[in-house]
């Protein structure tokens, strides 16, 4: 015999598989877009540097000297 009468679980029987169908559907969504940065995804691309972005930063770092930055830097242009 039912203590409350046929209906008393009746609510539970539906919101229970919604809430663990929308559960899964965020993880798969969540796992197909990558997982982000923090869970070994890749995150947001990083910029591309332009050429002479990357040239700039070469020669500040003393890895050309004037002359090649100077001859690079004409080919660009």
């Amino acid at each position: 015999m039912w203590m409350n009468g046929p209906w008393d679980r009746f609510p539970w029987m539906m919101i229970f598989p919604l809430i663990f169908l929308t559960f899964l559907i965020v993880m798969v969504v969540f796992i197909f877009r990558g997982g982000g940065p923090m869970c070994g995804g890749q995150g947001p691309h990083p910029k591309d540097d332009s050429a002479r972005e990357i040239l700039d930063r070469r020669y500040a770092r003393g890895e050309i000297n004037q002359e090649e930055y100077q001859r690079m830097k004409k080919e660009l242009q």
